[in-house]
């Protein structure tokens, strides 16, 4: 029929802690249905190979978890010799309730929506996701260290920017909405064994209104995105696969032109210099076996990347930004080495790109990813070419790692150099291993060494060494606890990385419980946390900074969350710290205290405000800061976002005083899933720049795109260097038209 319309006592307590119970379920693998004959992709799944697929059962995972579905669901997977196919049958009794809020690609606005994780390695720690909505929309991913550490809103184990190759049809009728998936496993990368493909499978469907999310298997809510982990994955079962390992080459033509203001000293006055564009490069993935691809890049070119967000720096350290390059996205997770925090020994956005976030031309490069007799293993090697003080350049990492002792733990090594064709090097070795030790409980451990040309001469080489061990239980119910130790050299300094200290002893321990209250309560979860760090320099044991935290966050059954901690913190500052012209900290040592709220409502809801407070003392004064995250789903054609933050600073002895406003506005437009503009607006007080980045694609098929891009940055303060020259309204401008086209062969 076809259908339409650790201290000691932390370790004590962690060892003596119930173990959470878990579900019943049968732990045979799924051994899928072989399609043989022709399914059309039209997004009804009434071909007899469908009707000969029992659907998966389903269960409700939130926001009641164990409970009936609301809404009838069918979701059925199968395969051929090129395609692994999924369907969903999606009955609504509401068609007016079901959510399709954008056509924009990538983008997930409160929409209903199908999703699959496909731990296509079978690592338990790996997987790419495929989602679909039910306007068509297609968005996928990438998850890495099991869904643990960071998140999706962060630079941790999601990466929403990665993109392969797949096919998705949807209907909707007065039944309900439905789709068909069209995976080909030219763009899954997996290892057969005596000709069968063992893989992870979770799939699920939410219907938005509800906020109700129904999974297959049945996974209990027992630790953070549970429903996201591959190793709670289901195993299923494909046989006589032959992997086909298809070229694909992409050649791209970019022109247009740009515009930067240059001082001229002699008339006091800037000078439009015009710049007219046009490069052509290409790009190159092959497939040397099912589990390993080959990357080759010539002229590399990221002119439709989006641009940073603006940030305000109100500490002593250096920012972190996220890689939005796509090139650096497939299996960027195996090139992960954590040191810390959001330090690491290798971070891709140090190639190709100044410090300031100015692009440095990329000759070309090379990357091969995949595994070996158990071996997973990374290679990256590119070429920049000389830009202002910076000589040309060859950046190279390497990375190997493997499961050990269970399926939830691994050994690893990194190497990593930069060598400039000036003389100038900088290489670094790290070696990692997690370890599951029982049950949820975990050990990590890192250590990594630089040498630095500048740095070798009568130095102490073990002075350039970075160690790090925690120990953690990745749970959501019951207690939870973590324990990190990290030791730091006064010459560690990676490369090609990201640190934000160095020359430390850094100790940060917390404990927390969690409560699942269930039916009777309006809170999904609850959790109490208290925690605490120290940093202690290395030269003579001080404290150089210290912070204590005791915080209650929340998510209730509407999805909405929140916070609420309290803290106490001490910064012992050698030398002043400057904010801005108008404002700067004195060395000495301070205590401060404040508060932090955060409430976020339902991700569903079209029309939705987030906002944070925090309030307390600042060094010798004191710092209210504001944040306001409102969105609004006007359309499937049409959505809003905007952010606004503002710090007020005073140091009242002193007569200092500083207010940061930070803006920025998100227009998301599309006429259709092919045709898409995305407007980025920011506007940031403390350099007095506005900045737009306007991005209209037009996407003919996977990989062949027409890309016109236009930023521009304007002076809101155009007397702030009025002893030197006024400036100009636009300080910099470029127009950018991109065409892509990818052959198959």
């Amino acid at each position: 029929m076809r259908l339409r319309c650790l201290p000691f006592f932390v370790v004590l307590a962690a060892f003596c802690a119930p173990q959470a119970a878990l579900a019943q379920q049968d732990d045979s693998p799924l051994v899928l249905h072989r399609m043989t004959g022709t399914i059309v992709l039209d997004g009804f799944s009434d071909e007899p190979d469908w009707e000969a697929i029992d659907p998966l059962p389903m269960v409700q995972y939130e926001p009641r978890y164990a409970e009936p579905a609301t809404e009838h669901t069918e979701i059925r997977f199968g395969y051929d010799d090129t395609y692994i196919y999924a369907s969903l049958r999606a009955f609504d009794k509401d068609q007016d309730g079901i959510r399709a809020n954008t056509l924009y690609r990538d983008r997930l606005s409160g929409d209903d929506h199908f999703e699959i994780l496909l731990d296509t390695y079978n690592d338990n720690e790996t997987g790419v996701l495929f989602t679909t909505t039910p306007a068509g929309n297609r968005l996928d991913g990438a998850i890495s260290n099991d869904a643990t550490g960071g998140g999706i809103s962060t630079s941790g184990w999601m990466n929403r920017s990665f993109n392969t190759f797949w096919d998705v049809k949807t209907q909707i009728t007065p039944e309900g909405w439905f789709a068909e998936m069209r995976i080909p496993f030219s763009s899954l990368r997996f290892e057969p064994q005596d000709g069968k493909v063992i893989m992870g499978m979770t799939v699920q469907r939410k219907v938005a209104r509800r906020s109700e999310r129904l999974i297959y298997p049945d996974i209990p809510p027992t630790v953070n995105w549970a429903f996201l982990k591959p190793s709670k994955a289901k195993k299923i079962v494909m046989e006589d696969i032959t992997p086909s390992n298809p070229v694909y080459i992409t050649p791209y033509a970019l022109g247009g032109s740009g515009m930067v203001q240059n001082l001229d000293e002699p008339s006091a006055r800037y000078i439009a210099q015009n710049d007219w564009k046009h490069e052509v490069g290409i790009d190159i993935k092959y497939g040397l076996t099912s589990n390993t691809n080959l990357d080759l890049t010539v002229n590399t070119d990221f002119a439709q990347a989006e641009a940073d967000d603006q940030q305000v720096n109100l500490t002593r350290f250096s920012l972190f930004f996220p890689e939005k390059r796509q090139f650096f996205q497939e299996r960027s997770s195996l090139f992960d080495f954590r040191t810390g925090g959001q330090s690491r020994l290798f971070h891709s956005r140090r190639i190709g790109l100044t410090e300031g976030g100015v692009p440095v031309r990329i000759v070309g490069g090379a990357r091969v990813v995949g595994r070996v007799g158990g071996w997973e293993f990374g290679f990256l090697d590119m070429h920049t070419a000389k830009a202002d003080a910076l000589p040309s350049e060859n950046f190279g990492v390497l990375r190997a790692r493997r499961q050990v002792i269970n399926s939830q733990s691994y050994a690893g090594v990194m190497g990593t150099s930069r060598i400039g064709v000036d003389g100038s090097y900088n290489v670094a070795y790290g070696l990692d291993g997690l370890i599951r030790l029982f049950g949820d409980d975990f050990l990590n451990v890192q250590w990594a060494q630089t040498f630095d040309k500048r740095d070798l001469a009568g130095a102490d080489v073990t002075s350039g060494g970075r160690l790090t061990a925690e120990v953690e239980r990745r749970r959501r119910a019951g207690f939870g606890y973590r324990s990190g130790w990290v030791w730091s050299g006064e010459n560690y300094n990676p490369g090609i990385g990201f640190i934000q200290r160095n020359d430390f002893l850094l100790s940060d321990q917390s404990v927390s419980y969690t409560w699942l209250p269930g039916e009777a309560s309006k809170f999904i979860w609850h959790t109490l946390a208290l925690g605490g760090n120290s940093y202690l320099r290395n030269a003579d044991g001080t404290a150089e900074s210290a912070e204590g935290t005791l915080a209650w966050s929340f998510s209730d059954k509407r999805l909405s969350s929140g916070l609420i901690e309290g803290r106490v913190v001490y910064e012992d500052l050698l030398v002043p710290f400057v904010l801005s012209e108008d404002a700067e900290v004195p060395a000495g040592s301070y205590t401060n205290a404040g508060i932090s709220i955060e409430y976020g409502m339902p991700q569903t809801q079209l029309k939705k405000v987030s906002f944070a407070l925090d309030s307390g003392s600042f060094f010798d004064g004191w710092r209210n800061t504001i944040t306001l995250t409102p969105t609004w789903y006007v359309s499937k054609f049409l959505e809003l976002t905007g952010e606004y933050e503002y710090s007020r600073i005073r140091f009242p002895d002193r007569d200092q005083a500083l207010d940061v406003h930070v803006s920025r506005l998100r227009i998301g437009t599309a006429l259709n899933t092919m045709l898409s503009a995305n407007a980025f607006i920011q506007y940031n007080s403390a350099a007095d720049r506005f900045s737009t980045n306007l991005r209209l694609r037009y996407n003919f098929r996977e990989g062949n795109d027409l890309w016109i891009v236009y930023d521009e940055q304007l002076n809101s303060d155009r007397n702030r260097f009025s002893d030197i020259a006024v400036l100009p309204v636009s300080g910099a401008r470029t127009l950018i038209v991109k065409y892509t086209y990818t052959f198959a062969l």
